[in-house]
């Protein structure tokens, strides 16, 4: 399973496709006559699909859109596509008339020139666009000839992160007319099994939505349909312009047995971490705060609004203080005070009072916050084991004091020097946010712009929400050191509850027997290591030259023509062929420190009926019924097991009546049952001699 890192999302497509249009395809000019349903200014968009797949928390998506020129004369058509902020393309084609022309994806910088040079040329070119709260906007214009036929298609992909207990995949629905076939059709696949599914959509009532969704989820697969009649996309009954303007958000999560889920592939893994059940570390927060002039009227009243909420939400052990920045810095306190009743009834009454005034200095304001924070560890002020974070707030650009990005950024990273994060949250869209993106990554935390929408407070308060249950602290994620190479980020100043840690790499030895994953970390009581076990011994499939290798910490199935391969983790692997013929071979384990016993597989039939009559081997000749004759029941060497003859074959045999265990109804202790045992390694019953089916060099 590789990953790649892919270093921006802004993208241009060019086809060299002059604007003035393609030439007529005579066969499709359409003369004078009523156009059907959903035809906008000469423009039918017929068709559009979301397609998505996701496995192991990564996420394919095909958005192909279908549309058709119904003008006398050539027509632009637009593609628009809202993708998340974390995707990226890798893919993307346009088709007229049957003709393809495949887009040249560019990284940002290259992108932006060729963008700029390929629209003064007149060509078709499109480009990502910052859209929105999560959205990237991706859009592309071509002219096309009467009765002509064009369809898009964009291929994007992304890792789905945790976010408070739950994947999310964010797509944002936005058809501007009516589509004849319109439909997102999502499934999913998690090895560890799905624990819960839901989707939602912004932009219709549940009564409509569930009359137009469908979705379900067993074990380890789940599926997400939508798909919206032309009726149920009117925005009235008599309506002809569509209501699906909005978002439609898919939610799941997974089984978590243990903390920790490690999946191997084909000399790669992918080691996902996510505890639950774990005490939360007390925080130490300096809120930072913008009160520059330009905050005044409604901004700042949202944020004494979000303040306010989070204050609510603060621990008696946490520690808390304000710093508000203008032209000068101000305190509400002069040391970081403990978040007791009487302390929470102050701060309100402070954050209450806050007004807007002066000018901006960033700089200033967070060395402030910064100091505060090292001084109270310093001097043990707050608890030992707790964490500090700074949050920032602020809707513009330093313009007092230092006021040179790259000097501030300098002064804030010399200042936290890698001991706590710093979150950025930048308000409306008049600020450098590129820089306060940057100064948030470099300290190990990350920036959020919040839009001036009614709930701005609400923005505010979910951002803290995703920060205010630290489970740990400085966990390091440790693996052999000779054994992986092309690691990811493999080390977090926090783990914070409802999220997932995600570590890649590639084994350096593809046929490695096995290797340990330690994952260590700082709790609120203790210092904690979890360990998992990761064995690669493998599991290869052949299909003619192609090789698929997994390992027992696989959760996968694998189909080809006529057979299906199904492995279940440290559990067992099913091989069913044919018509409903199935073997199943079961990993038995075995105390990790016995002295001399090894785990090992035991190889089981099921359904052994359903094989020919021409089956052999071992076990294969015993698959369907024989005859026999037992008689001359009478005492033999050990008085508790009697002997008797039995004729098989043509053979008359020596047998002595025993006991073995029957598992097939009670699978933990077994059902014992008797049975007759033949003598000197089965000679007479079984074809040939027992050494014709010793294979040699087996482990």
């Amino acid at each position: 399973m590789a990953f790649v890192w892919w270093p921006c999302l802004v993208l241009t497509l060019f086809f060299g496709l002059e604007t003035s249009g393609f030439p007529r395809s005579p066969l499709r000019l359409l003369g004078k006559r009523s156009l059907p349903e959903g035809v906008v200014d000469g423009i039918e968009v017929y068709s559009t699909k979301i397609s998505c797949k996701v496995t192991s928390r990564f996420a394919h998506n095909v958005v192909t859109t279908r549309a058709v020129n119904r003008a006398d004369k050539a027509k632009e058509v637009s593609f628009d596509v809202q993708l998340p902020k974390t995707a990226f393309i890798t893919n993307f084609t346009l088709t007229i008339d049957g003709v393809i022309y495949p887009g040249n994806i560019k990284e940002k910088e290259v992108a932006k020139k060729q963008y700029e040079k390929a629209v003064s040329q007149g060509k078709t070119a499109g480009l990502v666009k910052a859209s929105g709260r999560k959205l990237e906007k991706f859009t592309v214009s071509v002219n096309v000839a009467a009765g002509s036929k064009v369809t898009f298609e964009l291929t994007y992909e992304e890792l789905l992160k945790r976010h408070k207990g739950k994947y999310e995949m964010y797509l944002k629905v936005q058809p501007k007319q009516l589509v004849r076939h319109f439909e997102i059709d999502a499934h999913i696949f998690e090895p560890q099994g799905i624990s819960m599914l839901d989707a939602e959509a912004s932009f219709i009532t549940n009564d409509l939505l569930g009359s137009a969704l469908t979705k379900s989820f067993s074990g380890k697969k789940g599926r997400v349909s939508f798909k919206p009649s032309l009726d149920q996309q009117r925005s009235c009954p008599t309506c002809t312009d569509s209501l699906l303007n909005g978002d439609f958000t898919i939610t799941y999560d997974v089984n978590r047995e243990s903390p920790a889920n490690v999946q191997i592939v084909n000399g790669y893994f992918v080691h996902f971490f996510a505890p639950q059940g774990l005490p939360v570390v007390p925080k130490n927060i300096v809120f930072v705060i913008d009160v520059s002039g330009s905050m005044y009227g409604r901004k700042m009243q949202q944020t004494r609004d979000a303040l306010l909420k989070i204050l609510e939400d603060m621990k008696e052990e946490d520690y808390l203080n304000f710093i508000l920045f203008s032209g000068d810095v101000t305190t509400w306190k002069d040391h970081l005070v403990q978040a007791t009743p009487d302390n929470l009834k102050e701060a309100r009454a402070f954050v209450r009072s806050i007004k807007d005034q002066g000018m901006t200095n960033i700089n200033d304001g967070l060395l402030r916050g910064i100091s505060m924070l090292n001084k109270a560890r310093e001097e043990k002020l707050v608890p030992e084991r707790s964490t500090s974070i700074v949050i920032m707030l602020t809707d513009g650009d330093a313009n007092t004091g230092e006021s040179r990005p790259e000097k501030i950024r300098e002064n804030v990273r010399n200042a936290i020097g890698d001991k706590f994060p710093l979150y950025n949250l930048g308000f409306g869209d008049n600020l450098n946010y590129n820089f306060l993106d940057t100064m948030a990554l470099e300290n190990n935390g990350f920036a959020r712009r919040i839009y001036e929408d009614s709930d701005a407070d609400l923005q505010l308060h979910g951002f803290y929400e995703e920060v205010a249950n630290p489970l740990l602290t400085s966990v390091e994620v440790e693996y052999p050191e000779n054994a992986i190479q092309d690691l990811t980020k493999n080390n977090y100043p926090h783990f914070y509850d409802g999220s997932e840690i995600v570590v890649a790499g590639r084994l350096v030895d593809r046929d490695m027997n096995n290797f340990k994953a330690d994952v260590k970390g700082h709790g609120a009581m203790n210092d904690l290591t979890f360990t998992e076990e990761v064995t690669t011994d493998k599991i290869t499939l052949w299909n003619g030259d192609e090789r698929s290798t997994f390992s027992w910490l696989d959760t996968i199935m694998a189909t080809r023509v006529g057979l299906s391969v199904t492995i279940n983790r440290k559990k067992n692997m099913v091989v069913s062929f044919g018509d409903g013929v199935s073997f199943v071979i079961v990993l038995h384990q075995v105390w990790k420190k016995h002295p001399v016993h090894q785990d090992f597989l035991g190889f089981y039939v099921v359904d052994s009926h359903r094989m020919s009559a021409q089956t052999h081997g071992l076990l294969g000749q015993f698959f369907h019924p024989f005859d026999f004759e037992v008689s001359d029941i009478h005492p033999g060497s050990d008085p508790t097991k009697p002997d008797a003859t039995i004729v098989v074959k043509n053979h008359r045999l020596t047998v002595t009546r025993g006991s073995q265990k029957d598992f097939r109804k009670d699978v933990r202790v077994g059902t014992k049952v008797t049975c007759w045992f033949v003598h000197n390694n089965g000679e007479g019953l079984i074809d040939g001699v027992h050494t014709d089916y010793i294979v040699p060099s087996l482990f």
